[in-house]
């Protein structure tokens, strides 16, 4: 029973550890993007 327990917590930090990895590639890009959306904002000429 013991194994099995250390079996299954060793499984799920094992699969857990991409999905963090994940999440900061996926904020990164968030961030990417915002800047991109700014930049775009603050070159462009004011209406008349």
């Amino acid at each position: 029973m013991k194994r099995c327990l250390i079996l299954t917590v060793a499984l799920l930090l094992f699969a857990l550890g991409p999905i963090t990895a994940c999440t900061n590639t996926v904020h990164g890009a968030g961030e990417d993007i915002e800047n991109a959306g700014e930049s775009i904002q603050s070159n462009v000429p004011p209406k008349p």
